[in-house]
């Protein structure tokens, strides 16, 4: 998959997890049930450690209400892509 093509989904997962701001007292059951299944897609989409450490980030900030502001997918390919320069040299 390329890079780009995580970008994408990345910004749609975040999307969906800020539905739960639009469905007031429903809102929080769907981060109930969003926080592990946005766990999972992390560490599909990004393998290794740091997809896992990615994927708790996510549980933990899908999981406690209020914090759902925050773009952990797009957050995860900036780091992947942008500022993780060391492992863009080894692929080169």
């Amino acid at each position: 998959m390329s890079k780009y093509n995580k970008l994408i989904i990345g910004i749609l997962l975040d999307a969906i997890g800020y539905v739960s701001f639009l469905i007031p007292g429903i809102g929080e059951f769907s981060d109930i049930v969003w926080a592990p299944i946005s766990a999972w897609i992390m560490t599909k989409l990004y393998k290794g450690r740091s997809g896992k450490v990615a994927a708790v980030i996510n549980f933990v900030e899908e999981a406690l209400p209020g914090v759902d502001v925050v773009p952990t997918f797009t957050l995860m390919w900036l780091y992947t892509y942008v500022f993780n320069k060391k492992k863009q040299l080894i692929k080169i």
